[in-house]
């Protein structure tokens, strides 16, 4: 059995990333005094759900990750793959970081181009694992 290594590493990057995004969480909380839900901030929305569409997402992936390549998916194919979510989940956090990406404001285009890049890559990157993993499997 293959050890994977290229899992633990993507998985180390994306907890990472959850820390950071959990720490901008908590510390918006604490300036604004908002302990529970927003309160009715847009800022913190979208604080929340860049966290939690990260933690939706990653949880599934890094273990699906690990299995793809401790079984049938050659190691160039996982890290592969593995780049794209990770590219993909940092410009997702971005895009949800401005009004433009998370609720589509005029302005700024390029950040509702993120936040498309980074739902693709996610969808992309669970259908190529899936995929390789039934293919290779039967």
């Amino acid at each position: 059995m293959t050890i994977p290594i290229i899992a633990a590493f993507t998985g180390a990057i994306l907890v990472i990333l959850q820390a950071i995004l959990m720490i901008a969480v908590g510390m918006h909380r604490i300036r604004n005094r908002i302990a529970l839900g927003t309160g009715g901030d847009p800022a913190l929305e979208r604080k929340v759900r860049r966290h939690a569409n990260l933690a939706e997402n990653a949880a599934l992936f890094i273990v699906v990750l690990a299995l793809a390549e401790m079984t049938v998916v050659p190691n160039d194919i996982v890290r592969i793959i593995a780049i794209v979510f990770i590219i993909g989940r940092i410009l997702h956090a971005i895009a949800l970081s401005t009004v433009s990406g998370s609720h589509g404001a005029e302005t700024g285009k390029i950040f509702q181009a993120f936040r498309a890049i980074g739902a693709l890559s996610t969808f992309g990157s669970f259908i190529a694992l899936g995929g390789y993993l039934v293919a290779g499997l039967f």
